[in-house]
């Protein structure tokens, strides 16, 4: 062989070599759980940190009977309620944490258990400064006549308050909503008594013109599932387990109540007059929640 040839054959292959070392040394920095399943989630942000802790909650329980790891990563990008659903329909999307309805019924198949205790249905309302006494002054009725309402149309809970006769705008968006409502769009934006909290920290203080109302609440039973692909029954099984077993121990409700803790001081401080409604989009073979471990009625 040539000296030349001889020259470019030990140059490629030292090449290669250090190629090689390349990635064994960075499959060697690659932690054992990296190789196993990823679970990709929707929806992410401050106001959804519970729901994704209550399934890693359950995955942990269920990784202890196998030893099989799941680690969970969020969506990053910000689509609708229903591009959500197809995503998870495409396979791009693994759980999503909505409320049951008709068409995510047919679509997607539900872990048919609670996981926020109905806390959600539990709606209290921002309302620009300016109007909080003229609604304080209001009853139910009033309340429902008079004071125009925002929401997503997209999310659950604007068919079931529109079909109970309150005077409903329309939008898509979220922290619009908040820009809305202090430019007057509409009266007051309900929103769950879960989320109030950290919106109270993340929200006012870009609109120092509006506050949370102290007098008027509404509540509706709407239960809160983890849904995965009809296809994905083994994902569904194991965090049903999961949630069974986290139940069974006492560390879901540890869990619901160091969350909820908030909110749950909010319900006890205001007393909200409280005007319970039905929810009308709720399909037949869903269990109403069981509010015991947040709101003891009197």
């Amino acid at each position: 062989m040539p000296s030349s040839s001889i020259s470019r054959f030990f140059s490629c292959r030292h090449a290669w070599c250090k190629r090689l070392l390349a990635l064994s040394c960075l499959l060697g920095s690659i932690p054992a759980q990296a190789a196993d399943n990823v679970i990709r989630y929707y929806p992410s942000g401050s106001i959804y940190t519970y729901r994704w802790a209550l399934l890693k909650l359950a995955l942990d329980h269920v990784e202890k009977l196998d030893h099989r790891h799941y680690a969970l990563v969020p969506l990053k990008d910000n689509v609708t309620q229903w591009r959500a659903e197809q995503l998870l329909s495409s396979g791009k999307v693994d759980v999503v944490a909505f409320a049951p309805n008709a068409q995510r019924e047919k679509l997607l198949q539900p872990v048919r258990m609670d996981i926020l205790k109905g806390i959600i249905g539990y709606r209290v309302f921002f309302v620009r400064k300016e109007d909080a006494a003229r609604i304080a002054g209001m009853n139910a009725q009033q309340f429902r006549s008079s004071v125009r309402l925002g929401l997503n149309s997209q999310w659950a809970d604007y068919p079931i308050m529109k079909n109970n006769g309150y005077d409903m705008l329309a939008s898509i968006g979220y922290e619009s909503l908040f820009e809305m409502l202090a430019a007057g769009r509409f009266d007051a934006l309900p929103r769950g008594l879960n989320e109030v909290g950290s919106e109270m920290q993340e929200q006012l203080p870009r609109y120092p013109g509006l506050t949370l109302e102290k007098t008027k609440a509404i509540y509706f039973p709407f239960p809160v599932y983890f849904w995965v692909s009809k296809e994905n029954t083994a994902l569904a099984k194991r965090v049903l387990q999961g949630l069974k077993l986290a139940e069974r121990d006492g560390s879901f409700k540890a869990l619901f109540l160091r969350h909820h803790a908030e909110a749950i001081q909010l319900l006890a401080t205001n007393g909200w007059q409280t005007t319970q409604i039905s929810n009308t989009e709720l399909p037949p073979g869903n269990v109403k929640p069981d509010t015991s471990w947040w709101w003891k009625r009197r």
